[in-house]
């Protein structure tokens, strides 16, 4: 076994755990509100203890909501920048093809998103919360589209984009916890995208 394998390893228990952690408190909240249930229950469900818990999440709440966003964006960011400045169309096919990566490298189980939405609806605190750091998530994309393209944060280039994405996202997700789907995340994102385009494509006439 080499070093540098154990820290991949490591790392893979580790997301494996938040995940977990993530998923029973989401159902535990669909089901019987964040009151309706103890962090000793999520810990007892997952087979860890309190303290490890805590290595993770800080609340309740921040279980629902799920891994730390921070580090998220900082390793999103990193793999856009890194593509470098490009079309405008590009911009968003690189967006796309992140967002893929990042739902496929996390096994998206839709039957967590849908507990997701149902904890949402059940407690208007973290549905606040939750819409809070969906604006600060935009805030931050159009950030990173303009410091790629070189232009400014309120370019509506930049802000058309961020939309689309934003759009893409949302239906994609609602067609993939449908009961009647049997179609996986890309193939939906993907076939949405270009829907979209051929949309677009179609001149206007004023």
């Amino acid at each position: 076994m080499s070093e540098s394998a154990t820290p991949t390893r490591v790392e893979k228990r580790m997301r494996q755990t938040a995940s977990g952690l993530t998923s029973v408190s989401r159902r535990f909240t669909a089901e019987r509100g964040l009151a309706g249930f103890t962090i000793e229950e999520v810990c007892d469900s997952v087979g860890v203890s309190r303290r490890t818990f805590f290595n993770y999440f800080a609340s309740k709440e921040d279980a629902v909501i799920g891994a730390n966003p921070d580090d998220e964006y900082r390793s999103f960011a990193e793999r856009f920048l890194a593509r470098g400045a490009g079309t405008w169309p590009q911009v968003l096919t690189d967006l796309i093809d992140l967002a893929i990566e990042h739902v496929e490298s996390n096994a998206m189980d839709p039957r967590e998103h849908t507990d997701l939405m149902a904890a949402l609806e059940r407690e208007p605190r973290l549905l606040a919360r939750f819409i809070g750091m969906t604006r600060d998530r935009d805030r931050q994309m159009r950030g990173l589209i303009a410091e790629r393209q070189g232009v400014g944060v309120d370019d509506p280039r930049a802000v058309a984009i961020v939309s689309i994405l934003a759009t893409l996202m949302k239906a994609s997700a609602e067609t993939l916890v449908d009961p009647s789907n049997d179609t996986d995340f890309a193939t939906i994102l993907t076939t949405s995208l270009d829907a979209m385009r051929l949309v677009l494509a179609v001149p206007t006439h004023h």
